[in-house]
């Protein structure tokens, strides 16, 4: 996400990719603080652009790209169409999925790599990779940043790719980028997995299903799974969390054990950059909101299919049978919440949207479809 604000414009162009502890971080901010003072005061007097004005449709765009491109954190299908949102633009999941599948991967980055950002910092910053995806064709290089100058104007003098923590387009690491967006009778609002450095993008197996994070803990420490088994944490959505909780106890606990790789897991919950393994999250419609994932039962036969030509998630149950089970089924009991976390849940969006929250309709201040 740091590499996305640059990419989106509204953070100095080699800012994001310095590590915390270096000396240089004072310089930087100092050199930051005066830039944004400088914008602030160009903004006011008509000289440069508001963030609205540096939000637009293609920076939305060259923030997916480099998140593609770097194997980045699934989160970004979240933060992405929530920025869109605040500046009043309708950039959802879907709009996400496109720039995936169409950006390669060109970063050898960790978990699915082998490098660091720190790394990426030595070899010139994110601007080495914003710049070949210029150069290939994969970025809006007139998208203004908040300096008033382009995005091409900006990475002028960046340098090139060293060839292993970043790769020349023409050796690009996958020619569909590091994370993909999977639809299909399970998930028809799509669901996220990171495709970066994983062995198998292909697994079929009977689910194993679980109401939420804790019970799925409990029941992966005591070993009540087997290997081949579509492991299935629900009702952890934005509403149904409420507040949409990372799943990174149960993909620790799995490696742990040794069989991360032989079984996959399946949650309207959500993952971190950290993820590794066939884990898919943000499955939308989420259960409490009637999504399929809530129709499913131990022993339903679950297909994943992450390769490009595919990207699907489906349940070998026929629309009538989904049909069915809808019809009869009860809705997970939650506990009480109160406050702002039952205010939260009666006001959060779907996943694909953003998992944003407002009261009434949005009032799209522009379409730039």
């Amino acid at each position: 996400m740091g590499m996305v604000s640059e990419a989106l414009g509204l953070a100095p162009i080699g800012s994001s990719m310095l590590p915390a502890v270096f000396s240089e971080r004072a310089p930087l901010m100092r050199r930051t603080a005066r830039q944004l003072m400088a914008a602030v005061q160009a903004s006011l007097t008509g000289g440069g652009p508001l963030p609205r004005e540096v939000i637009t449709r293609q920076a939305l765009e060259n923030a997916c790209a480099v998140v593609s491109a770097t194997g980045g954190s699934t989160n970004a299908a979240l933060h992405i169409p929530a920025i869109a949102h605040e500046a009043g633009i309708r950039f959802h999941l879907d709009d996400v999925a496109e720039v995936f599948a169409r950006t390669p991967l060109i970063a050898d980055l960790r978990p699915g790599g082998r490098y660091l950002a720190r790394d990426v910092h030595y070899i010139g910053g994110a601007a080495v990779i914003l710049r070949e995806l210029l150069a290939g064709g994969y970025l809006h290089g007139q998208a203004l940043t908040y300096t008033g100058r382009t995005l091409a104007e900006e990475l002028a003098t960046a340098g090139a790719p060293d060839g292993r923590v970043v790769r020349p387009i023409d050796q690009a690491l996958s020619r569909d980028g590091g994370v993909a967006v999977l639809k299909g009778n399970l998930c028809p609002d799509g669901a996220l997995l990171k495709t970066a450095g994983l062995k198998t993008l292909v697994h079929t197996g009977p689910a194993r299903v679980f109401e939420s994070e804790e019970e799925a803990q409990a029941a992966v420490q005591a070993l009540r799974y087997q290997v081949g088994d579509v492991i299935v944490i629900r009702n952890e959505g934005p509403q149904g969390s409420p507040g949409m909780r990372e799943m990174l106890g149960i993909t620790a606990l799995l490696y742990g054990q040794g069989v991360g790789d032989k079984v996959a897991l399946l949650t309207d919950g959500r993952f971190s950059g950290a993820t590794r393994g066939l884990c898919i999250g943000y499955a939308g419609p989420e259960a409490v909101a009637g999504g399929p994932i809530g129709l499913l039962q131990d022993g339903d036969i679950v297909r994943i299919d992450a390769r490009p030509e595919a990207r699907s998630i489906s349940v070998d149950l026929s629309e009538a049978e989904l049909a069915h089970r809808a019809a009869a089924a009860a809705r997970h009991p939650r506990p009480p919440l109160g406050g702002v976390l039952e205010k939260y849940a009666a006001t959060v969006r779907p996943a694909h949207q953003g998992a944003v929250t407002h009261s009434g309709g949005v009032v799209w201040l522009r379409d730039e479809s």
